[in-house]
């Protein structure tokens, strides 16, 4: 995911992550849980609140969005 797909992240928007999966094999759902925080004079910097299950909250930012995709390949 680059910076732009991450601005333009929409709450209630489901992402992956493919590097992480549950048993079956099948890739973590990360779901938009909050409007996405830009910065003006930052622009290369992000900050898109994320929800996983009923408890894992975390943040989506430029550090770690070489982890999330968009579309999983196969049909997800």
């Amino acid at each position: 995911m680059d910076i732009e797909e991450a601005k333009s992240l929409l709450v209630g928007q489901v992402i992956y992550t493919p590097e992480v999966t549950n048993r079956k094999g099948v890739a973590w759902r990360w779901k938009v849980n909050g409007m996405v925080k830009e910065w003006k004079r930052s622009p290369g910097r992000v900050q898109v609140p994320l929800k996983h299950g009923l408890y894992d909250y975390t943040y989506l930012t430029e550090a770690n969005m070489r982890h999330f995709v968009l579309k999983m390949e196969g049909g997800s």
